[in-house]
C-alpha cells in the first residue's frame, strides 16, 4: 500500500482517531521501574512484577512524564501508525509522548538494531524468527507489563513463537503460515477435516483430490510434526536434537510415499495446483493468503471457494493433526530504551485487538487475536479465518542458527520421495542420513 496523499491522510487519521480514542488502558504504570532499560540480557533484569503493579502508579498525583519514543514501521503502515500514536497519547494521560516515526521494513529491523542500538527505534516490528539472535545479543527487552492480559489474546503457537526462556520478547500481530483452500462443490466442511476422507472420495477421472508441495522443506515438516517428531528439541532450541528418524518419522515418510503415489494426488510445481484449482480440476491445495492476493481464486470459484486449517492424517489408526511452520510479525522493544514502561505499553497498544482490526482493514494483515475470528468482517474472509485457525495447530519455526542445516537435506528428501528413490525399504536409512546432516556441525 503506497502512502496516501495529504488530504487522504488527514481524513484517515481523523477517522482512526475516532475509532481508537475509546481503547484506553487504565493499567498503564510508570516508566521508572527498577533495573529496566539496561543492556545485556534484559530478561534477567526486567521487573517481572510489572503485570501486578502497573495499575498502581498510573497518573499518580497528576504527574505527567515527558516521553520521546522512536518507532519503525513499514511504509504502508505510516498513516495508521500516526493515528495509533495520537490515540495512545489520549488513552495514557500519565505520559506526554512525542513520536519519531520512520519507515523501516520488518525485514530490516533486526540488522538495523544490531548495527546501531543507540539510534535504533524504541518500538519496532520484527519477525519472531529474529527474536533469538537479538535476545542473545542483549538487544531486545522482555515484555512484562500486563503480560497475562497480553497472553490471553493469542493461541499457544503465537505465544511460543515470541517466547524465549519463559519471557515474551515480542507481541504477535500477524502470522506467516499456510492452510488449505478447497472447492465447496467437491468437499463438505466436514470432509476437509480428514485427508483420508478427502482422498477416498471419487471426484471424477479428470479431477485430482489434493495437491501439496512435498519437494519444499517449508511444507514437508507438517507430516513429521503430525507424527510427534521434534526438530531441535521440543522448543526448537536444541541444536543437538532431531527425532525425525525415530519410529514416528518412519511412519511419516511412509505416509508421504503412499500419498504421492496415489493417482488422486498431484505435486504443486510452478503453479500447477492453482491453475487446476481455478479450472475445477482439483479439489484442494495448500498455500497461504498470497495465493488469492489478486483475487484470482475468488473470481474463478466464487461462492465455491472454501478455506480451512490443514486436515488430519491417520497414522496407525490415530488421527494426527498436520502442523506446519509458523512465523509471526510482532512488535518488540529495544533493551536500552530510556522509557521501558511507555515503550512496552506502546508495543502492546499497536498489537491490541482494535488496532489489529484496523491493520486488517487498511493493510489486509491477518490478525492473531483469537477473538477477532468472531468479527463479522474477518469472519467473512475465508482465507483469513483459515490462517487464524491453522495458527492454533502450527509449530513455531526454529530460529537457531542450526536451522541453516535443515532446508537442503529435507528438500532433497521430498524430491527423492517424488522420484521414487526413497521407499519403505530404505526409509529408515534415508532418515538417518537426513538427521545426521541436520545435526552436523555448522563448521564442518
Amino acid at each position: 500500500m503506497k502512502l496516501k496523499k495529504a488530504v487522504a491522510l488527514l481524513c484517515t487519521t481523523g477517522m482512526l482517531l475516532g475509532m481508537l480514542s475509546g481503547c484506553g488502558n487504565s493499567d498503564s504504570g510508570s516508566a521508572n521501574t527498577p533495573n529496566q532499560g539496561e543492556s545485556g540480557n534484559a530478561g534477567e533484569s526486567a521487573d517481572t512484577d510489572s503485570n501486578a503493579d502497573a495499575g498502581d502508579s498510573g497518573n499518580a498525583g497528576g504527574e505527567v512524564e515527558q516521553v520521546s519514543l522512536k518507532v519503525w514501521v513499514p511504509e504502508e503502515e505510516m498513516v495508521i501508525t500516526q493515528a495509533m500514536c495520537e490515540a495512545f497519547n489520549q488513552a495514557h494521560p500519565e505520559f506526554d509522548c512525542t513520536f519519531d516515526i520512520a519507515v523501516v521494513g520488518i525485514d530490516e529491523s533486526a540488522n538495523n538494531l544490531e548495527t546501531d542500538p543507540e539510534l535504533a527505534a524504541d518500538v519496532f516490528q520484527l519477525p519472531s524468527g529474529s527474536i533469538s539472535q537479538l535476545k542473545d545479543a542483549g538487544l531486545i527487552y522482555p515484555i512484562t507489563v500486563n503480560i497475562d492480559d497480553v497472553k490471553s489474546l493469542y493461541g499457544e503457537g503465537a505465544i511460543e513463537a515470541c517466547t524465549r526462556d519463559s519471557y515474551m520478547y515480542g507481541i504477535p500481530f500477524s502470522p506467516n503460515s499456510f492452510f488449505m483452500f478447497y472447492n465447496k462443490s467437491m468437499y463438505t466442511d466436514d470432509e476437509v477435516k480428514s485427508l483420508e476422507t478427502m482422498m477416498a472420495k471419487d471426484l471424477g477421472s479428470d479431477v485430482y483430490n489434493f495437491s501439496y508441495t512435498v519437494h519444499d522443506s517449508w511444507y514437508l515438516e507438517t507430516f513429521f510434526y503430525a507424527a510427534g517428531c521434534t526438530l531441535f528439541g521440543p522448543n526448537g532450541e536444541d541444536p543437538t536434537d532431531c527425532t525425525w528418524n525415530n519410529e514416528g518419522g518412519v511412519k511419516a515418510v511412509n505416509y508421504v510415499i503412499d500419498l504421492v503415489n496415489n493417482p488422486k494426488y498431484i505435486e504443486d510445481r510452478d503453479g500447477v495446483a492453482g491453475a487446476l484449482f481455478k479450472e475445477g480440476k482439483l479439489g484442494a491445495l495448500c498455500s497461504g493468503t498470497w495465493a488469492d492476493a489478486d483475487g484470482a481464486l475468488t473470481e474463478a470459484l466464487g461462492d465455491d471457494l472454501g478455506a480451512c486449517a490443514l486436515p488430519t492424517i491417520n497414522l496407525d489408526g490415530n488421527e494426527c493433526q498436520l502442523s506446519n511452520f509458523a512465523d509471526y510479525k510482532c512488535y518488540a522493544v529495544k533493551s536500552n530504551t530510556a522509557y521501558p514502561m511507555a515503550a512496552q505499553l506502546l508495543a502492546e497498544w499497536f498489537a491490541n485487538e482494535d488496532n489489529q482490526l484496523i491493520r486488517y482493514k487498511e493493510c489486509k494483515a491477518t490478525p492473531t487475536c483469537l477473538s477477532l475470528q468472531d468479527n463479522a468482517e474477518v469472519a467473512a474472509d475465508a482465507a483469513t479465518c483459515a490462517l487464524i485457525a491453522q495458527t492454533q495447530y502450527a509449530t513455531p519455526q526454529p530460529s537457531i542458527s542450526q536451522i541453516s542445516n535443515y532446508w537442503t537435506p529435507v528438500a532433497t528428501l521430498g524430491e527423492s520421495i517424488l522420484q521414487g528413490d526413497v521407499t519403505s525399504a530404505n526409509a529408515q536409512e534415508s532418515l538417518d542420513t537426513v538427521v545426521s546432516t541436520i545435526l552436523s556441525s555448522l563448521t564442518e
